[in-house]
């Protein structure tokens, strides 16, 4: 008669154990080498040096506008002939002096600028999102062929087309108007924020307009319902690029604007400088600041859409 044996289950090691007290111990971190201290001290120097260059740098590129500023707080005669910032009285008469010193108060001309500037902005958020919706979305022949032409006047100057442009604005009639400076932007002349939209627009997803087609939606529909409030960063990018670079214009404003009515505030800030007599510096640097207020504020608002804008374009 033969038994089987049972075998028992080996006794586990974790279990036999469970019944003894155990010290648990936190691990020790690993105490840092010679060799780490010094590549760390090493980065913190190279980081320190590094910052110290960008501060320096930063002073020498604002000190202008520092010098612009106390020196609008000087008297005339006194501006050239000390280069430093320290005032030691204040002569606010430059920026009373100023304001009243042309043959219109200077808040004429910044209402003309503000004429031009609002009328440029709206011209080219119309066209331009427009013809990047064009490219960006439709197929019609030719299309690479009018999108590298446009890209290629990127690289033209102004000054090669302001002859013709202004034989034909001439012969039009419009010279001494605002019409020269604003028609081109409703005509998608600017082909940087043409460029800057298709990019952005690139980005939506074609989805969006295949649901709002099943819909019953034609592009004109999808363009506004769809794809314009979707462009609000690129829009606001170029909303802020106009601005700025048409209250700054002084080429085209010198050009078409004879009559001191129409001038804008960089030809009225000219009209400061004589050549036949002594030329009031203190008022000149009072009204520039005054001048340059309105773009301080608009990129200071609009800062955190221009950055959002060029950064979900692909423009590096």
């Amino acid at each position: 008669m033969t038994t089987k044996l049972q075998t028992l289950p080996a006794p586990d090691k974790k279990s036999a154990g469970a019944g003894k007290p155990t010290n648990h111990r936190k691990p020790r971190k690993p105490r840092e080498s010679r060799g780490t201290l010094a590549f760390s001290r090493k980065q913190r120097t190279k980081a320190l040096a590094k910052h110290g260059i960008l501060i320096l740098a930063g002073a020498l590129m604002i000190y202008p506008l520092l010098w612009m500023v106390v020196s609008s707080l000087r008297p005339n005669e006194l501006i050239f002939r000390d280069p430093g910032l320290w005032l030691n009285s204040l002569e606010m008469s430059n920026y009373t002096d100023g304001w009243s010193a042309l043959t219109h108060p200077f808040g004429h001309y910044m209402l003309n600028s503000a004429i031009v500037v609002i009328g440029s902005i709206l011209g080219n958020l119309i066209s331009c999102s427009m013809a990047a919706y064009a490219f960006a979305r439709l197929q019609f022949t030719g299309k690479k062929l009018f999108f590298g032409i446009m890209l290629l006047t990127i690289m033209l100057p102004f000054h090669v087309v302001i002859v013709p442009q202004y034989i034909l604005f001439s012969q039009i009639g419009w010279v001494n108007t605002f019409w020269p400076l604003l028609v081109p932007k409703l005509l998608a002349t600017d082909a940087f924020f043409v460029f800057l939209m298709v990019q952005f627009i690139r980005g939506i997803p074609k989805d969006l307009d295949e649901a709002a087609r099943i819909d019953g939606a034609g592009h004109p529909r999808i363009f506004l319902r769809v794809i314009l409030p979707l462009m609000v960063p690129a829009l606001a990018t170029t909303t802020i690029f106009t601005f700025i670079w048409t209250w700054n214009d002084f080429f085209g404003a010198l050009i078409y604007l004879t009559d001191p009515d129409m001038f804008t505030v960089p030809v009225a800030l000219r009209a400061f400088v004589d050549s036949q007599s002594a030329t009031s510096w203190g008022s000149l640097f009072a009204m520039s600041i005054v001048s340059l207020l309105p773009v301080f504020l608009v990129f200071l608002f609009g800062q955190r859409f221009l950055i959002k804008g060029i950064a979900t374009t692909g423009i590096k």
